[in-house]
C-alpha cells in the first residue's frame, strides 16, 4: 500500500535517489530487472535478492564494518544475510559477462523482499521469465566456507506465511466481562491448538506462531487482535496441508470464543528443486576455478525460500534452474549484528556465475 511505502520513499529522496527513479517505486515496484542482450543464443535468468534486515549492526570495533567505515548508515536495518553480496556478484557479473564470449541475453532479476517471501512471486508474474532458458540464483555463506560451492540445492520447504485477525467485543473485564467477546482469548485457543496439528506421515512438516498483537488495557476485553504464522512443508501439498488446518483451527477457536475471524495469505513459496542437468554444468564449471576447492553436486536445503516462483515457472516452460550456494567464511551466523563475508568469495561468485553463462551459450545442457 501506497500509505506504507510513503515513509520508505521520503527516506530514499532525502539520500539524495533521483525524483524519475522515486516515481516509478510509489506503486510499489521497488524491483529491478537489468536485460543485457548479447548475440542470437539462450537466455540466461540470474536471480539475486536485494532486501536488508531490521536489525540494528554492531558497531564495536571488533565488526569489521564498523571498523572500516562501512557499517549501515540506516540504524536498524543492516545486511546480515549477504544479500548486499548478491547484489555485487549480480553486477559483477553483468560487466564480466559484457567484455566476455557469451553469446545470447543475459536477464538479472534484482528481487525486493525475499525475506518476509513476497517479492518472488510478483517478479515470476512480470513475464520477463517467459523466454528464459536457464535460470540460476544463488546464496552466500549458510555454513559453507571459502572456496567451496553447491551446484544446487534440493528440497527446499514450501512455506506460506499468514495472519488471522480475530474480532470479538469490548467490555469492562470486572463489571461485565460476560458482555464481552474476548478476541484474545480465541487467539490463545488458536495458537494453543494450532501446536497440536498432527505430523504428517507424507514428509516433514513445521508450522510457528511468531508474534500476537492486539488489546488495549488489562481491564478491557480485547476486542480485535491478529497473530502472524508460518506453515511449511516437505512439498507443496504438505504445506497447503499445514495451511488449512491452521485456517480450520482459527475458524473453530472464533466460533468457540462467540468471535470472528479473518485468516488473510500473504505469501507463499513452492517447493522446486534444482534440475540435475544444470547442477551437474555449474559443477563442473565450478572445478575449473581459482580458489575453490570442494565442490558439493547437490544439498538439501531445510528452509525455505521464494526464488521457487522464479524457479517453478522456468521449468514449467521446459528450462532448466539450479539454486546454487557459494561459501564464505564469516564470524558469526547469518542473521546476526556482527554478519560479515570473505570478500574473497565475491569474485568467486561473479566468476562462476560468468563462466557458466557462458558454457551455456556454448552448449546446451
Amino acid at each position: 500500500p501506497a500509505a506504507e511505502l510513503e515513509p520508505w520513499i521520503e527516506r530514499a529522496r532525502e539520500a539524495g535517489v533521483r525524483s524519475d527513479v522515486l516515481e516509478r517505486t510509489a506503486d510499489g515496484h521497488t524491483g529491478v530487472i537489468a536485460v543485457l542482450e548479447q548475440g542470437e543464443g539462450p537466455c540466461i535468468g540470474l536471480r539475486v535478492d536485494l532486501d536488508a534486515i531490521s536489525m540494528r549492526e554492531s558497531d564495536e570495533s571488533e565488526h569489521r564494518p564498523a571498523a572500516e567505515g562501512f557499517r549501515s548508515e540506516h540504524d536498524g536495518y543492516m545486511h546480515a544475510c549477504g544479500h548486499d553480496a548478491h547484489l555485487a556478484m549480480a553486477l559483477g557479473t553483468l560487466e564480466a559477462v559484457k567484455e566476455s564470449e557469451f553469446d545470447g541475453t543475459l536477464t538479472v532479476f534484482f528481487q525486493p523482499a525475499e525475506e518476509i517471501s513476497g517479492g518472488g512471486k510478483a517478479m515470476a508474474e512480470s513475464g520477463y521469465l517467459d523466454d528464459v532458458d536457464y535460470l540460476l540464483a544463488l546464496h552466500i555463506g549458510l555454513d559453507h566456507p571459502t572456496g567451496e560451492i553447491v551446484a544446487g540445492i534440493e528440497k527446499p520447504l514450501a512455506m506460506a506465511h499468514l495472519t488471522a485477525t480475530f474480532e470479538g467485543a469490548s467490555a469492562h473485564a470486572g463489571k461485565a466481562p460476560n458482555e464481552g467477546a474476548n478476541a484474545m482469548q480465541a487467539a490463545a485457543t488458536a495458537i494453543q491448538n494450532a501446536y497440536g496439528i498432527p505430523r504428517h506421515s507424507d514428509g516433514l512438516t513445521r508450522l510457528n506462531v511468531g508474534r500476537i498483537e492486539g488489546g488495549t488495557a488489562s481491564n478491557v476485553i480485547a476486542e480485535e487482535v491478529t497473530s502472524e504464522a508460518e506453515a511449511r512443508g516437505e512439498t507443496t501439498a504438505l504445506m497447503e496441508f499445514m495451511r488449512t488446518e491452521l485456517e480450520r483451527v482459527c475458524y473453530a477457536a472464533a466460533e468457540m470464543h462467540d468471535c470472528d475471524v479473518t485468516p488473510r495469505v500473504i505469501s507463499e513459496s513452492p517447493r522446486v528443486d534444482s534440475h540435475p542437468a544444470l547442477r551437474d554444468l555449474v559443477g563442473n564449471v565450478a572445478w575449473e576455478i581459482d580458489g575453490v576447492d570442494r565442490v558439493i553436486p547437490s544439498e538439501e536445503f531445510g528452509v525455505s525460500e521464494d526464488v521457487t516462483y522464479l524457479m517453478q515457472r522456468v521449468q514449467d516452460g521446459g528450462g532448466l534452474t539450479s539454486y546454487v550456494l557459494v561459501g564464505t567464511d564469516h564470524p558469526t551466523s547469518h542473521h546476526t549484528p556482527t554478519f560479515d563475508i570473505d570478500e574473497e568469495s565475491l569474485e568467486i561468485g561473479v566468476e562462476l556465475l560468468t563462466e557458466t553463462a557462458t558454457e551455456l551459450s556454448r552448449r546446451r545442457p
